[in-house]
């Protein structure tokens, strides 16, 4: 009888990341059918802890975030929750291996958020870790499905992959993340002050991630390379959109990529694929 509860779970998950990414959404769609319920359950899971600490203003959001990470191991021993989104990632985490190191990562970097922090290099790159890079890992257990020889040989791909989307989510969302939420990540960067030198250094350090991130993307399993390559057209469009925008446009608007755009970028990576290009 609980098969129906699981499955459950897993359509709240799948509901969540369709409402939440379009984007991500379309890159899982072609993951293999039998990875895509994990994938599902850990983008639900991520977003359920940032939706906590970005959305839920004026509620007790550090109990909150602190109930969560609670509630997560308990479910993962347990191999059950109540919560559905819980329910549906435990079931990811330990069917997979998923390294717990790599969830108290991301929830430490969901903690960072609740404070006004003042981004150097160092507390930079560790956020960085924590809500993208160990992210990125998390999906890469599933993709390689236990041979932990593969996972360690694209561990740093991975990494440089979720590192560039995160930083290209940074510049697409600078208005919001400054004027809502009091936030800049970009280490030593004065919000006031954000022109096309700084708006360039980022974009060449972006560019560094990209280009790795991309020989990991070849060396995927067949079962996952075409999905995450689509997720990294995306992005990587997106990030050339922005790259041919002036500072201020940056600052002042959200930059988007529209759904028939999305829709040609994904026509798009099926013939590549299919030519094998990738």
């Amino acid at each position: 009888m609980k098969n129906l509860f699981d499955n459950l779970s897993v359509e709240i998950s799948k509901m969540t990341t369709r409402t939440y990414s379009t984007s991500f959404s379309m890159g899982i769609y072609f993951i293999d059918a039998r990875l895509r319920n994990e994938i599902y359950s850990i983008y639900g899971f991520v977003r359920l802890a940032d939706e906590i600490v970005d959305s839920f203003d004026g509620f007790e959001q550090r109990h909150l975030l602190s109930k969560l990470k609670n509630d997560t191991y308990e479910a993962i021993q347990s191999k059950i929750s109540i919560n559905p989104i819980l329910n549906s990632f435990q079931h990811a985490v330990n069917k997979h291996s998923i390294d717990l190191e790599l969830i108290e990562t991301f929830l430490r970097s969901m903690e960072m958020d609740l404070e006004k922090v003042s981004y150097n290099t160092e507390n930079y790159n560790q956020y960085i870790l924590g809500s993208a890079e160990v992210v990125g890992l998390m999906c890469l257990h599933v993709f390689t499905e236990g041979d932990r020889e593969k996972f360690d040989h694209l561990k740093p791909y991975a990494m440089k992959l979720g590192a560039a989307f995160q930083k290209v989510n940074f510049l697409r969302d600078m208005k919001d993340d400054y004027q809502i939420l009091g936030r800049c990540y970009f280490p030593d960067v004065n919000i006031q002050e954000f022109n096309h030198l700084s708006k360039e250094q980022i974009e060449s350090e972006i560019e560094e991630d990209f280009a790795l991130a991309l020989e990991g993307i070849r060396m995927l399993p067949l079962s996952s390379k075409r999905g995450v390559y689509l997720a990294y057209i995306y992005y990587r469009t997106l990030f050339n959109k922005i790259k041919s925008l002036p500072a201020h446009r940056v600052l002042n608007e959200r930059i988007r990529i529209n759904n028939g755009r999305k829709l040609g970028l994904m026509i798009n990576c099926l013939v590549q694929n299919k030519m094998k290009w990738v």
